[in-house]
């Protein structure tokens, strides 16, 4: 080891501990990147949570008609579409606002319409359905959605009453439709408060009588191979389909304003807390400035003896990166402690301020999600560290300029 990185070391950990000045600046860098790895984990845990869900109730891909125009004859686009490479299955459906009452108790949920033997192997809906199953599912019966469910107090069992907009155009010409009976077959659950309070499934043909669409669809919904990119494989089946009256979108696509705020949130978090960690490399730039002013004659001592002044700027460099680094193995310790933990802080605290349903109401989950991808992980130590080196240069280039002959007579 140079002489220069055993005296770097000597210096921080002179009894072979922390000193006080080390262990406050490595605190200070440890803190900034705690609170970096937990925003960009919870950041990116909802970032996450809202891709997983996307795919997972509408596919990989979708398929409309051009200017929102149904889809005629499903079976046959499903027949090319299965010819594309790199579709794995592809299920259609048909959606419409309803009005939905029992007991006197009403509520406007999107109705999705979904083919009870196609849709699991493009939407695993199976997977949520908490309450009943999902072969119960006929064309006399209903799945509410959890809140949904609570918000009315309906069970499996119970019967609802359907009016959709069919009814309302009937009527104007004087002619009365009764209202659909349907008995409520599951209850499901995503995890999402809007998903989980808006939205019930019924079977395609259902949706198609209450919408008198015949045997049209408004969409196929498609899910690819593994690793397969979706906004290729989208480009690749409009060249396919291109003249048939229809077009192909990937869910990042119709998704992309969503996303795009929500990355740029991320990244607007990720810039103005990086600036805590400048703020602890000025500690860090203090307390080396003060060892090279208490220092003074050892550095003098040191250019006498033949060290350069390289190599005393070294020593001050490596000072700034050992303590960038120690207080970056000690931030993420501590970040991803407090991750783990995070549900349990954020309950502690919706109780201690009686704000349980504002979380639930604004940002949608029941859980705090947390996900951390590991570019961020690597941007945080690679940041930590860099900005903790760079703190060093400044006490690194104040020894570097002192002459041995006037740091000698220094008192």
């Amino acid at each position: 080891m140079p002489w220069y990185f055993y005296l770097a070391l000597k210096q921080l950990f002179p009894t072979g501990r922390f000193s006080f000045f080390t262990a406050i600046s490595v605190l200070g860098v440890a803190l900034g990147v705690m609170l970096l790895v937990l925003s960009t984990s919870v950041m990116g845990g909802f970032g996450h949570e809202i891709r997983r869900m996307i795919v997972d109730t509408q596919g990989d891909l979708q398929v409309r008609g051009v200017g929102g125009k149904v889809i005629n004859d499903a079976a046959a686009l499903q027949a090319r579409l299965a010819q594309i490479p790199g579709v794995a299955a592809s299920t259609p459906f048909a959606e419409g606002v309803v009005l939905l009452q029992f007991e006197d108790r009403p509520a406007y949920p999107n109705m999705q319409g979904v083919d009870v033997q196609q849709v699991n192997g493009v939407i695993p809906l199976a997977r949520y359905v908490s309450i009943g199953s999902l072969d119960e599912l006929d064309d006399d019966s209903i799945i509410l959605s959890v809140q949904m469910a609570l918000g009315l107090g309906a069970r499996v069992g119970d019967t609802v009453e359907v009016y959709s907009p069919l009814i309302l155009e009937r009527l104007s010409s004087d002619e009365i439709l009764a209202p659909r009976q349907l008995r409520v077959a599951g209850i499901f659950e995503i995890g999402h408060q809007q998903l989980d309070s808006s939205v019930v499934i019924v079977t395609l043909r259902l949706m198609q009588d209450l919408y008198g669409l015949g045997t049209t669809v408004h969409g196929i919904n498609i899910k690819l191979k593994p690793g397969l990119d979706a906004d290729e494989t989208a480009a690749r089946i409009n060249q396919t389909l291109r003249g048939a009256g229809v077009q192909a979108r990937s869910w990042m696509e119709l998704n992309q304003d969503f996303l795009f705020v929500l990355q740029l949130e991320k990244n607007m978090i990720f810039f103005l807390l990086t600036f805590i960690i400048i703020v602890s490399a000025f500690s860090v730039t203090s307390s080396l400035l003060i060892s090279v002013v208490r220092k003074t004659r050892e550095i003098g001592l040191l250019g006498a003896l033949g060290g350069k002044p390289r190599q005393v700027a070294a020593c001050f460099c490596f000072q700034g990166f050992l303590i960038g680094f120690a207080g970056t193995i000690v931030g993420l310790v501590l970040g991803f402690t407090a991750l783990h933990f995070r549900n349990d802080m954020v309950e502690a605290f919706t109780k201690l301020t009686s704000s349980e349903q504002v979380l639930t109401r604004f940002y949608q989950f029941r859980e705090l999600p947390g996900y951390s991808e590991t570019r961020d992980i690597v941007a945080i130590v690679v940041c930590s560290v860099v900005i903790s080196t760079v703190a060093g240069l400044l006490p690194a280039w104040r020894a570097a300029k002192l002459k041995p002959v006037e740091a000698l007579r220094s008192e």
